[in-house]
């Protein structure tokens, strides 16, 4: 029985491995400076999912838990706080993968519960884990008093495009994140 639950803090190293899932190898060396990779980036996403002043914290995390296992997670915020929390990213990178992202384009606004990442481990999909995570995700921007819940999905990801739009997310415009034409999305 898969249950929805909060994130606490030991999670953080599946938790980090799952958003890493959801933003693709090519995306996370997209952010990576010269002669830095992935296991630099790992490093610098887990510190952020520790930290409680992030866009990634646990404390924005719903994980989907089959007994004491993470096999999903949704990463959300407010995204009227996304310059207060990417802050934390942005210190972060510098070090961890040695590139400013002080100019990084907006990917959420005022009045939105933005979904930075959505993933189910492989060996789980197709069993409705990332459609009760969503419901979840819903719940939470009700409780939040935010009138709808936004994503970026990348242009080149059907599957991901469909199963958003059976839970009733329509397209709202055209984008451009982590190297990747992407469709910007709301519920």
């Amino acid at each position: 029985m898969i249950e929805i639950r909060k994130a606490i803090t030991a999670q953080s190293e599946e938790i980090t491995k799952l958003i890493m899932t959801a933003m693709t190898d090519d995306c996370c060396l997209h952010f990576c400076g010269n002669g830095y990779g992935l296991d630099d980036f790992r490093k610098m996403m887990t510190t952020l999912v520790e930290r409680e002043d992030s866009q990634y914290s646990y404390r924005n995390t719903l994980v989907a838990m089959d007994g004491d296992k993470v096999v999903g997670i949704s990463v959300s915020y407010d995204g009227g706080r996304l310059h207060e929390l990417r802050r934390a990213f942005i210190e972060t990178a510098k070090e961890y993968i040695g590139k400013d992202h002080t100019s990084m384009d907006d990917e959420t606004q005022t009045g939105e519960l933005y979904i930075d990442s959505l993933a189910v481990l492989p060996e789980y999909r197709r069993q409705g884990i990332a459609r009760k995570l969503l419901l979840a995700t819903k719940e939470q921007a009700n409780r939040m008093g935010l009138p709808c819940i936004g994503l970026l999905v990348d242009k080149n990801n059907p599957a991901g495009e469909a199963l958003y739009a059976s839970v009733g997310f329509r397209y709202v415009n055209d984008s451009h994140w982590g190297g990747h034409p992407m469709k910007h999305l709301i519920l």
